[in-house]
């Protein structure tokens, strides 16, 4: 499609059309264009809440198509939520992205498997359940192994997030304190100066 097809086509279409149609084809451009004039607050509303007619937000039109440059574009836009469900399946763009691997060719799951990473890393939560009670794991191809070990270490990071100590936190133990008299009563002075003999015979008495 030229530049001035794509035009005719945008033009009448509302900014929720377009954003849209940005996300399946993978256009930054496009969406560059509608965003360069609104504020963060703005920003985030249109792409929080801007949703097809199936219930899909902009995030799963973009992950279901596999497209890496428009994700790694939303993903850097202000307060983007990470984890939107849509209305059918319940999915996240998570469930989405491996529906998209799953339907690839072999030779695809490098790059699906870096876009999952990509995803992952800016936030998306693997636990999430969708209307069928999976997880986005459970939804990986059993055949490919790496995608699964690759979303296994990411929510074994997310457990164990909080587990690790800091050590500023735990309490000093406490030092045991000798009680030990610097003189024993029973103690023989072995001392050679007479001053020091006397010294030790006066502290010796007043003790007792």
């Amino acid at each position: 499609m030229t530049g001035k097809q794509q035009d005719e086509e945008h033009e009448g279409a509302s900014v929720g059309e377009q954003l849209i149609e940005a996300c399946r084809r993978n256009n930054t451009d496009l969406l560059s264009e509608i965003l360069s004039d609104k504020s963060d607050e703005e920003i985030s509303s249109l792409l929080n809440d801007t949703t097809t007619v199936m219930g899909n937000h902009l995030y799963h039109e973009a992950a279901l198509r596999g497209n890496y440059e428009i994700i790694d574009m939303l993903l850097d836009q202000p307060g983007f939520e990470c984890d939107p469900v849509n209305r059918i399946e319940g999915d996240t763009p998570l469930h989405s992205a491996i529906r998209w691997i799953n339907s690839e060719p072999e030779a695809q799951r490098e790059f699906g498997n870096a876009l999952v990473d990509m995803m992952l890393e800016a936030g998306s939560n693997p636990r999430v359940k969708n209307k069928g009670g999976l997880t986005a794991l459970q939804l990986v191809d059993p055949r490919n192994k790496e995608l699964r070990e690759l979303i296994q270490k990411h929510e074994y990071a997310l457990l164990n997030a909080g587990d690790f100590v800091n050590v500023e936190d735990v309490s000093k133990p406490q030092q045991a304190v000798l009680d030990v008299e610097d003189d024993d009563d029973d103690a023989e002075f072995s001392g050679s100066d007479d001053e020091e003999r006397a010294e030790w015979e006066r502290r010796r008495a007043a003790r007792k």
